[in-house]
């Protein structure tokens, strides 16, 4: 299995000087089986996302967009995915199923149809299907996917977990852990969803938006800490945790104190950049 890291940013893309080496896109991760030429499924849709124009050098995409949840720095890359948006690409684009019983594309168009945006998701070209999921078992392009819910402030939000048979993969982007409690450091309880998640994996990818300090004056905005990352990864068996969704103003500078400070540990941690590609 393959992973391009195509946007690590949370929030708001992060553009500037300061943020040239760890990136500025926001989330969206492009997962590819060791025997494929390119990418065919797709974990959030920020604006990382078109980062995956230029992987696929030219060929249309084919394959599933699956979403975490519809916060804007995870769909804001949709309409400005060229290898999507045009007449022979093939998208299906699966996102938690939402309260109120909207469909799929009902609740994308919220937020992507005028006035906020010149087109609805029906617009784009190509074969572009919308479906809801709920937490269980799925299967998308020769993966086998968990998901579970897992809290985060503003709306239904899945963690998942990606296996091609051989590896797995556990994607916690935006995780709140203090909802269910503040756990035994005050970081927040390792409830069962993240743990069966992160269970053996060999790589944890996990929200590492806040550091310690501000967990009492931000968790409310619903993010974890790095620290907390860490420890659901030793507590569940992860080999590796790689810390992502980064503050929008957390600087290279403060991004390397924060990789000198984790490494070494078990399990193995290190701090997510824009346009690496990692093979497990």
């Amino acid at each position: 299995m393959r992973l391009y890291l195509c946007g690590v940013r949370g929030s708001t893309p992060a553009p500037g000087a300061e943020f040239l080496r760890y990136g500025g896109h926001t989330s969206c991760i492009a997962l590819a089986h060791d025997d494929a030429a390119g990418p065919a499924l797709v974990l959030d849709g920020g604006t990382g996302l078109r980062r995956l124009t230029t992987i696929l050098g030219g060929a249309p995409f084919d394959g599933t967009i699956l979403l975490t949840h519809l916060h804007w720095d995870h769909v804001q890359g949709l309409p400005f995915f060229t290898a999507g948006d045009r007449p022979d690409a093939r998208v299906s684009v699966l996102l938690p199923e939402q309260d109120g019983g909207l469909s799929a594309e009902q609740a994308l168009a919220r937020g992507m149809s005028p006035p906020n945006f010149p087109i609805g998701p029906g617009d784009l070209r190509g074969d572009w299907t919308f479906g809801a999921i709920a937490a269980g078992a799925l299967k998308a392009e020769g993966f086998t996917i968990e998901a579970r819910r897992i809290p985060h402030k503003g709306g239904p939000t899945l963690g998942y977990r990606v296996s091609d048979g051989r590896r797995a993969v556990a994607y916690l982007p935006d995780h709140c852990p203090t909802a269910c409690g503040p756990g035994p450091e005050g970081w927040g309880e390792y409830h069962p969803a993240a743990l069966d998640l992160a269970r053996d994996a060999d790589l944890l990818i996990h929200d590492a938006f806040l550091l310690p300090q501000e967990v009492a004056a931000l968790a409310s905005f619903g993010h974890s800490a790095a620290d907390y990352a860490i420890g659901l990864g030793r507590r569940a068996g992860a080999r590796r945790v790689l810390l992502t969704h980064h503050k929008p103003d957390r600087t290279d500078r403060e991004l390397d104190q924060l990789a000198a400070r984790v490494a070494g540990g078990t399990p193995g941690a290190a701090v997510a950049a824009e346009g690496e590609t990692l093979q497990l």
